[in-house]
């Protein structure tokens, strides 16, 4: 491997730009060498102020230019797979926002392509196991300070949708998350879940039940449940009470600063999940350069974006039936049988 990650960005949009501008200033150890937009224009945009890199409109452009070493998969998830593929083809180090790819079966190949190289080369970007809230929640879990885990309770509000967001999609791209840190935080898998459709938010578009309230169970019998609530209007929230044995522990509340002033109290709230989890951002970013340095990834792999589409498939038929849904996974091979579901912090 190269001194520095030569890196290649598929995908300019919002996530993408963000994880530019993340590379080019805050990064250590790895450089953006190019920007990969079906959108040329967009593309070139995104390299406006970084000395050297270039444009393309193709990935394998990029990567037969010779300058190109590592890929920062952003593009929406439907597009994943053939990225995946191409870059898993070159056997050089991906970081791939979430999903892994939308479903179960195409991420199962994902998997299977990985194996026929005899080692992990994806790390996927679920950024909240790199939080500092997140990490410290998860080392009392591993250190039983506290007793044994006994139950989760989650809320993750949004401030609202934008046009095209369905009900699925509170699912797909938002209880996603919880179950990935659900995994993360216990160590295992989940088993089931269930979605309870209540009364609906006038605020929620045509299409869209919101809120919902998402019920899961754990390989050994933690209880979870996750309030889903997308167009909760007063900003962006990501929060959960854990229960052990012996205390309760909070994570994601209000933060300072709380301000008395006027005849009023209190502090903001902030607006979209970059703000809140921005750090988390970096923290991911540069875990992955520096395991990607040492041939190795820093965070989430394969298997836990394929066992996240398993428990999102399992989701969206239980927003269907309301019944409880079991999740269904093939057997863990044995690439990744040292990888539990835990990032390493």
């Amino acid at each position: 491997m190269a001194e520095n990650l030569r890196v290649a960005v598929i995908g300019a949009g919002r996530m993408g730009a963000d994880h530019i501008h993340r590379l080019h200033t805050r990064i250590h150890g790895a450089e953006v060498a190019a920007v990969v937009d079906i959108d040329l224009d967009r593309a070139q945009a995104a390299i406006a102020e970084i000395p050297g890199a270039k444009a393309y409109a193709t990935a394998a452009e990029a990567y037969e230019s010779g300058d190109v070493n590592a890929v920062l998969i952003a593009t929406p998830g439907f597009l994943h797979e053939a990225a995946l593929l191409e870059a898993l083809e070159r056997d050089i180090p991906i970081l791939c926002e979430k999903p892994l790819t939308p479903d179960a079966a195409s991420a199962w190949k994902i998997v299977e392509a990985e194996q026929k190289l005899g080692r992990q080369r994806i790390q996927v970007g679920f950024m909240r196991r790199f939080d500092a809230e997140y990490a410290a929640l998860g080392g009392m879990v591993r250190s039983g300070e506290l007793g044994e885990l006994l139950m989760l309770h989650c809320r993750h509000r949004n401030p609202d949708t934008p046009p095209g967001f369905t009900n699925e999609m509170l699912i797909n791209d938002s209880v996603v998350h919880e179950f990935d840190v659900i995994r993360y935080l216990t160590g295992e898998e989940i088993t089931s879940v269930q979605v309870r459709l209540g009364k609906a938010t006038s605020k929620a578009p045509s299409g869209q039940h919101d809120p919902q309230h998402v019920l899961i169970d754990t390989a050994s019998g933690v209880l979870v449940d996750v309030e889903i609530f997308v167009n909760a209007q007063f900003g962006y929230e990501v929060a959960t009470q854990a229960a052990f044995e012996d205390g309760i522990v909070d994570i994601g509340a209000d933060a300072g600063p709380y301000v008395r002033r006027a005849g009023r109290w209190g502090g903001q709230v902030t607006p979209s999940f970059i703000e809140r989890f921005g750090t988390a951002y970096d923290v991911e970013v540069q875990s992955w350069v520096d395991a990607a340095l040492r041939g190795e990834i820093g965070g989430p792999s394969a298997w836990d974006g394929y066992a996240t589409a398993a428990c999102c498939e399992a989701g969206v038929e239980a927003q269907k039936s309301g019944e409880r849904v079991a999740v269904v996974l093939n057997e863990k091979p044995a690439l990744y049988a040292g990888g539990a579901p835990r990032a390493a912090q």
